[in-house]
C-alpha cells in the first residue's frame, strides 16, 4: 500500500512507515462516518502489510482533529448507530504494529482519546486537547475512560473526561498525554516512526503487547461506552446540547 485518498483521508507509505492523513481544514478535521470506515480500513490493511511496521496519524496545519462531527452525529443519533466508529475503534485496537501520532493544532474529542491508544504522541506548542463529552451531554468513548486513568493518574484524567478542562501542550507533556513538545511536530513523529519502523518487528510486537492493557478488558471497557454513549446520543440532554453548539457554530 503506497498511496491511497479518499474523501477527506488519505495515506502515504514512506519506507516502513504508513502515515493517515484527515484532510478536511475546512471543518478542522471533524470527522464523520465516512471517515472513521475510511481509516478503519487502511488500519485493517496496514495490519496484513509486511511492508508496513508502523503506522503514523496526522491532521493539517492548525489541526489534528476537531473530533466527530457533530451535525453528522445529529443525523444518525436517533437510531444510535455508531457502527463506523466502533469499526475504527476494533481496528485501533487490533493493531498489533506501532502507533504514533503528529499533532499540530486542535485535537478535541476523540482527537484526543485517539492519543490514548498511541505509542508516541509528537505535538507542538500551540496543541490544544479537550474533551467536551460532558458538555455534549455525552460519556467518553474509545476506552478513554480506562486509559486515561492509566496514562495520566485519576486526577488528570477526571480533570480532563468528566469537567473537559482544556490542556496545553505543557500540561499534556506533564500528564502523559504527549510524548514530547517540539516544534515540527510533523518531522519528529516521521524520525520517531522510522526508529520504531526498523526494529526487529517480532521483538517490538511481543514488547508493545506486554507494556499495553489487556486487550479484552479494553474491549469490555470500549463496548460499556458504547452502549452509554449511544443511549446518550438518544437523550433530550444531548440532543439539546447538539443544537446549542450548532447554533453558535
Amino acid at each position: 500500500m503506497d498511496e491511497v485518498r479518499s474523501e477527506h483521508v488519505a495515506a502515504a507509505r514512506q519506507g516502513a512507515v504508513l502515515t493517515i492523513r484527515l484532510e478536511r481544514p475546512d471543518k478542522k478535521n471533524a470527522i464523520d462516518r465516512a471517515m472513521y470506515g475510511a481509516m478503519a480500513d487502511l488500519l485493517r490493511r496496514a495490519d496484513t502489510d509486511d511492508a508496513i511496521r508502523c503506522v503514523r496519524f496526522a491532521g493539517v496545519p492548525g489541526a489534528f482533529s476537531s473530533g466527530n462531527d457533530i451535525a453528522d452525529f445529529m443525523r444518525f443519533g436517533a437510531t444510535g448507530a455508531l457502527d463506523e466508529v466502533l469499526a475504527f475503534l476494533d481496528a485501533v485496537v487490533s493493531l498489533a504494529k506501532p502507533l504514533v501520532a503528529a499533532v499540530d493544532g486542535l485535537a478535541i474529542g476523540i482527537g484526543t482519546t485517539l492519543l490514548l491508544h498511541c505509542d508516541r504522541v509528537l505535538a507542538t506548542p500551540r496543541s490544544i486537547f479537550r474533551t467536551p463529552f460532558t458538555d455534549l451531554g455525552l460519556v467518553p468513548e474509545a476506552g478513554s475512560s480506562l486509559l486515561a486513568p492509566r496514562v495520566m493518574g485519576e486526577r488528570e484524567a477526571y480533570a480532563l473526561l468528566a469537567m473537559g478542562e482544556t490542556f496545553d501542550a505543557a500540561r499534556a507533556a506533564r500528564s502523559g498525554l504527549v510524548t514530547q513538545v517540539v516544534d515540527d511536530a510533523e518531522v519528529t513523529s516521521l524520525q520517531n516512526a522510522t526508529a520504531l519502523a526498523a526494529k526487529p518487528p517480532e521483538a517490538l510486537r511481543i514488547t508493545r503487547a506486554l507494556l499495553r492493557p489487556d486487550p479484552t478488558d479494553l474491549r469490555e471497557r470500549m463496548a460499556e461506552e458504547a452502549r452509554h454513549f449511544a443511549e446518550r446520543l438518544r437523550s433530550p440532554e444531548a440532543r439539546a446540547a447538539f443544537s446549542a453548539f450548532l447554533g453558535k457554530s
